[in-house]
């Protein structure tokens, strides 16, 4: 890369790598078409971030790239081979696969051991944009065990429509048991390093000036008033922010047509940030969330918690050119991402650092989006209220007052209308995550509305979020928050009926 724009090789790669990766997807989905099994391969590879090389772990198909596609109706028929020295298990993030099927280790199945296999088949009922990754351990997640799972429609294969598929990521050269052990206190800093313990961008409990509240939050001082409550935005400082693997250092560049309509299929993957997608020169519409449709909603910036999925249709302009997409770490001017481009664009250099602090991830854009497909209108059979709660300055996160283990599983009844109604008694957002199901919003601070259909949604620092499901799925299913430094330190429990 030259010191105007990146090289013609780079380029080159970025597009094979595009069309690759789409070919990879639709050869797996005939594939699970023609009732064959397809080979998916837990393995480690080697990444550059910031000019060093880095081992990840990698989830890689047949053709050596990684997840997976099919078209809805397929069968998920999939042989996961573990190719590590160590036990994993991975979760179908979204998917509503049978229980003994879902990979979280102690509730639904056992790890896989070093070196052997386990056999997935299910069927695929609901397209959209989902995503596989590890729930075995923090560092195989830190370490981007995940990759993009996409289910078609027919109509989606045939449309002439490109797609472009973006992982994000926060990395970390470090041990993230050693951060997890810094944040709890229980291992002292490394002077020097990223990710030591509560190296905060906004109000942590340990900076000061402030003072560590009970539920995890910190009053700072200052304003007309003395004092004022600050939410904790971020309690990690990382290496870098990785889009497809890449900083803005060298990002990837998808080749596209003038005037041509790309779907943009954007991943939040990260274990400890929360993003918002910028499109910069080109509005864009929002038409799916967590794989759901909905209502679409113009705009050129949209907030994209933990594990969350956005797809935006951007229409590019007749005459051409560069776009760069970014994805700004909430409260923070670090930055990631990618760019659109069309033959003979110029590429210009991005700085990895924008002019300004990003503001928070809150429930502005949820509280105006509507699905497509809502749950048909009923009464709930059940309301149950969910505690988030914890202690920011032992770094520890519960749900309904106990951690993980010593929590009672949330009970329900097969075929009930269930509400979960979720208070925030903490000063840190937790995007919460139900497996097995697909819910609706259905309530934000007590306000009702018929909102998104999702698997994640956000609850900031002390607000409320109502969401309603089907229990149509019996098992035992984990319900956690994404945040992988909270649910390893406790928030998470489960829902569990037959």
């Amino acid at each position: 890369m030259t010191g105007e724009g990146i090289s013609r090789r780079r380029l080159l790669r970025g597009t094979v790598g595009l069309i690759a990766g789409q070919m990879a997807y639709r050869v797996a989905g005939r594939s699970a078409l023609a009732s064959e099994t397809i080979g998916l391969d837990v393995t480690t590879r080697t990444i550059e971030v910031n000019g060093k090389a880095a081992k990840a772990y990698a989830l890689l198909n047949a053709s050596g790239t990684p997840g997976l596609s099919f078209t809805v109706g397929d069968a998920f028929k999939v042989r996961l081979n573990n190719r590590l020295a160590e036990p994993t298990l991975v979760h179908w993030h979204g998917l509503k696969p049978p229980s003994a099927q879902d990979g979280v280790p102690g509730l639904s199945q056992d790890p896989i051991a070093a070196g052997a296999s386990y056999d997935y088949d299910f069927p695929l009922k609901i397209p959209g944009t989902y995503w596989m990754h590890s729930h075995f351990s923090l560092v195989q997640t830190q370490r981007s065990l995940s990759a993009p799972l996409i289910i078609r429609t027919p109509e989606e294969v045939k449309s002439d429509e490109q797609e472009v598929v973006v992982r994000l990521h926060d990395f970390t050269f470090r041990d993230p048991e050693e951060i997890l052990a810094q944040l709890q206190g229980k291992s002292p800093a490394e002077p020097g390093n990223s990710g030591g313990p509560m190296q905060m961008n906004q109000a942590g409990a340990s900076k000061m000036g402030s003072m560590p509240m009970p539920g995890g939050g910190a009053m700072k001082m200052g304003g007309s008033s003395g004092m004022a409550m600050a939410a904790d935005v971020n309690d990690i400082d990382f290496d870098a922010y990785l889009a497809n693997d890449r900083t803005l250092a060298d990002p990837e560049v998808f080749r596209v047509e003038r005037g041509g309509r790309v779907r943009l299929r954007i991943i939040n993957m990260a274990d400890s940030t929360n993003f918002i997608i910028d499109l910069g020169a080109i509005d864009g519409e929002l038409i799916a969330v967590d794989g759901q449709p909905n209502v679409p909603v113009r705009g050129a910036k949209f907030p994209l918690a933990m594990a969350q999925r956005l797809d935006i249709r951007v229409q590019l302009p007749a005459g051409g050119g560069a776009f760069p997409i970014l994805a700004l770490r909430e409260g923070d001017t670090a930055r990631t991402g990618f760019l659109l481009a069309t033959a003979g664009a110029a590429i210009a250099r991005i700085a990895e650092t924008g002019p300004a602090k990003a503001g928070a991830v809150g429930l502005d854009l949820e509280a105006r989006l509507q699905g497509v497909e809502p749950l048909s209108p009923r009464p709930a059979d059940r309301t149950s209220e969910v505690l988030l709660g914890g202690d920011m300055t032992k770094y520890v996160w519960t749900m309904n007052g106990e951690v993980y283990g010593k929590n009672k599983p949330i009970p329900v009844a097969a075929g009930e209308r269930v509400e979960l109604v979720m208070k925030n008694t903490t000063m840190m957002s937790h995007p919460m995550h139900l497996h097995g199901t697909v819910f609706e919003v259905v309530a934000i601070n007590g306000r009702r509305f018929r909102g998104a259909r999702r698997d994640t949604v956000m609850v900031p620092a002390m607000a409320s979020v109502t969401i309603a499901f089907d229990a149509d799925n019996p098992g035992r299913w984990a319900y956690h928050c994404h945040n992988g430094y909270h649910m390893e330190a406790g928030m998470m429990t489960s829902v569990e009926y037959v």
